[in-house]
């Protein structure tokens, strides 16, 4: 089971595809809805191949100019969480605050230590982790959306270790620069659930669309 904010395209679907029945009634997955989970998809694999290509860089070359693979990290997760299907919208704008709130720290950090330094001044002052760190919160909430819709351990993975990992580095019980194999768990468990995802059927990230339907009528309600 999964969750929809989508709009309806306004636009006659050349390929509506059957009438499925789902809780509050019937509904059909359009053409929109097949591009809106595949763009989500490729975003959440881009976001996994860029946290693998930051990480690779940070071990052999040291923690200098990451900023490109960060931003590519941002653009993907605030897409991801564009055309991701939630059913609940304080949800889906929760995630989507979280988003904000770390690019907004990040940006901060880039221009307090510059875009060369950001990893060099997040492993001497590790509170800056409070200010990036909304945006892991944001990909950790996408793990357990996954986790929960599907049951896949390496969502739940993600989900766990993401704020285990920043934690436990705030504190200063385990620092960022004594985490690389961890690092590289969790990059790698992402990048197998972003794969995983193609060999599922478009629905299976839709859900039942006529519960997405029936809570906008009933919030709708509410405001009238």
């Amino acid at each position: 089971m999964n969750n929809s904010t989508s709009d309806e395209t306004s636009t006659v679907d050349p390929s509506p595809g059957p009438l499925h029945q789902g809780m509050f009634g019937t509904y059909r997955i359009t053409a929109t809805d097949r591009r809106e989970v595949m763009a989500y998809r490729i975003c959440l694999l881009t976001m996994a191949v860029a946290q693998l290509g930051l990480l690779m860089q940070w071990a052999w070359a040291g923690p200098t100019w990451i900023g490109p693979w960060l931003v590519l990290m941002a653009i993907a997760l605030g897409l991801a969480l564009h055309w991701v299907h939630i059913y609940l919208r304080p949800l889906h704008q929760a995630l989507q605050l979280l988003w904000l709130l770390g690019v907004g720290g990040a940006i901060i950090l880039a221009h307090g230590a510059g875009p060369a330094q950001m990893g060099k001044t997040l492993l001497a002052e590790p509170l800056w982790i409070l200010a990036i760190g909304p945006y892991f919160a944001a990909l950790a909430g996408l793990g357990f959306k996954e986790f929960f819709c599907f049951r896949r351990f390496e969502a739940a993975s993600v989900a766990l270790l993401l704020p285990s990992l920043l934690l436990l580095a705030l504190f200063g019980v385990v620092p960022l620069e004594q985490q690389g194999a961890l690092w590289f768990l969790e990059a790698g468990l992402l990048l197998v659930m972003a794969v995983g995802k193609f060999w599922l059927d478009p629905g299976a990230d839709i859900g039942d669309k006529s519960v997405f339907e029936e809570l906008e009528r009933r919030r709708h309600a509410g405001a009238s």
